[in-house]
């Protein structure tokens, strides 16, 4: 229920509704692509109050809280920041988001709250993620948020897997009492929000501020240690751990299966990235140096993983950076927000297009791609008009560096190493109830992607809180 009194709801919804749209300031494209600083140009407490004031606050509920998958009370926090009342509007987002700093960073918006937003029908959408950083970074700025804890609990939980999912569930377990240590195979914690998402989207900084949070609550952290090949889930029971949290994400890169693949100068998404965007101290060390990159750099796929390459690639050097991909823009399921970005940095694209050979030089290195053109068949299972090969239309495209954007998979380690504990599609964990993450192993627990394959990092987070409490019910029984 919206926290806004009832004298106010007699609100003027024409008149808010009419009021003028200021769009998302964001750094010149020249600017911003010599640098990995952040894009976006966060509010100033006037364009905050401006923007907030064009909500016409719908009866509950509100289209908005419906489509955010953490349900926030959108309406009531966009009535304080009109208040002027940032440090509450906050709280409204710490009620139900335990990353809500990097929730309104990264988020897909337009697809979710923004997306839902009635405005859209006759206007623009209020800018509800943006406005959402604006009260966290105030609040952090001027009156800090602090974790309530309950009494210790005096029960150990190990939460595997430093990503969204897991440092949440590390969040509400340590507001339960719990004492909570966290095992990630990278040296830092993060999981994609350090090893995934680039700076220009999602600061390092607003990160590690969050991470400082949960260590000051009294979360541990234990990295470089591969959950279920440095040791088991069997052996943190062993060590006294009496739950466990899976949270490991799906960070396989899918292959292509094509001649040339392993040449040097064919890139990963995942190694890309790491090496192109993560601090040198923090970099693992199988991933140390940043990529050599050469003049001409091709991308292949068409997800936000794509234009993340894409404007790395771009902040790396590379004069000349081509999108290549099989469908058409239509078709593409990353961000179109991302890729007017993109192109405003100078990627291009180039649609229709299959790589189906990797082609080496005289040094041994990649020198070109073979392609084929596609044309678009008949919809697939799931709607998508599948691509189809041209017969005979072969073309190369010269080149120094391709990266390989194309989706994530499981890592199988977990089902292989962790007796009666099932899994499914090549190394899915499986839950027996959603809404709790329980998995066939008493006292495991699972959520994130490493449970329904890639998606959004406030499904995860969410997955995450869920499972937690699910925890906390089970540690009471012990």
């Amino acid at each position: 229920m919206q926290a806004i009194p009832s004298e106010f709801l007699a609100i003027d919804r024409k008149e808010r509704a009419n009021q003028p749209f200021q769009d998302l300031s964001l750094r010149l494209p020249d600017e911003r692509v010599c640098d990995f600083d952040e894009v976006v140009i966060g509010f100033d407490e006037t364009h905050a109050k401006v923007e907030a004031a064009r909500c016409i606050h719908c009866p509950d509920p509100a289209p908005c809280m419906v489509a955010c998958p953490t349900h926030n009370d959108i309406p009531s926090a966009m009535w304080l920041i009109e208040q002027g009342r940032y440090k509450d509007a906050a709280g409204i987002y710490h009620n139900t988001s335990s990353l809500p700093e990097v929730c309104g960073r990264v988020c897909p918006h337009e697809q979710l709250c923004q997306g839902s937003c009635v405005l859209n029908k006759n206007h623009e959408p209020v800018l509800t993620g943006q406005l959402e950083v604006f009260s966290l970074e105030w609040e952090r700025e001027h009156n800090p948020y602090v974790t309530q804890k309950a009494p210790s609990s005096g029960k150990k939980v190990a939460i595997v897997g430093a990503g969204p999912a897991g440092l949440s569930a590390a969040h509400v377990l340590l507001e339960r009492g719990h004492d909570v240590t966290v095992f990630d195979s990278k040296p830092a914690p993060g999981g994609l929000m350090v090893y995934g998402i680039p700076n220009f989207k999602l600061s390092k900084d607003a990160f590690f501020k969050k991470w400082q949070d949960l260590e000051t609550a009294g979360a541990k952290f234990v990295g470089n240690t591969y959950i279920g090949q440095d040791k088991t889930i069997d052996d943190l029971f062993t060590e006294g751990y009496q739950a466990v949290f899976l949270g490991v994400g799906a960070g396989i890169d899918a292959k292509m299966e094509i001649p040339g693949e392993d040449l040097p100068g064919v890139y990963e998404a995942t190694d890309f990235l790491i090496r192109g965007n993560v601090r040198e101290n923090l970099l693992p060390t199988d991933k140390n140096g940043r990529p050599t990159l050469g003049k001409r750099v091709a991308v292949i796929g068409g997800g936000d993983t794509a234009s993340d390459c894409l404007r790395t690639a771009l902040r790396l050097g590379a004069e000349e950076v081509t999108c290549l991909y099989r469908r058409t823009e239509t078709e593409m399921p990353g961000g179109k927000k991302d890729r007017k970005m993109a192109r405003a940095e100078g990627a291009k694209y180039r649609f229709l297009t299959q790589p189906v050979k990797f082609i080496a030089g005289e040094d041994g290195r990649l020198a070109a791609v073979e392609c084929i053109e596609m044309k678009l068949g008949e919809p697939d299972a799931k709607g998508r008009r599948k691509p189809v090969p041209v017969e005979g239309s072969n073309f190369s495209i010269a080149i120094d560096t391709a990266i390989k954007a194309l989706g994530y998979w499981p890592d199988p380690i977990l089902g292989k190493t962790t007796p009666d504990m099932e899994t499914h599609d090549w190394g899915l964990v499986t839950v027996k109830n959603k809404a709790t993450g329980e998995t066939s192993r008493p006292g495991v627990f699972a959520g994130g992607d490493g449970v329904t394959g890639p998606d959004l990092v406030v499904t995860a987070m969410v997955a995450g809180r869920k499972a937690a409490r699910a925890m906390d019910d089970y540690l009471k029984t012990l």
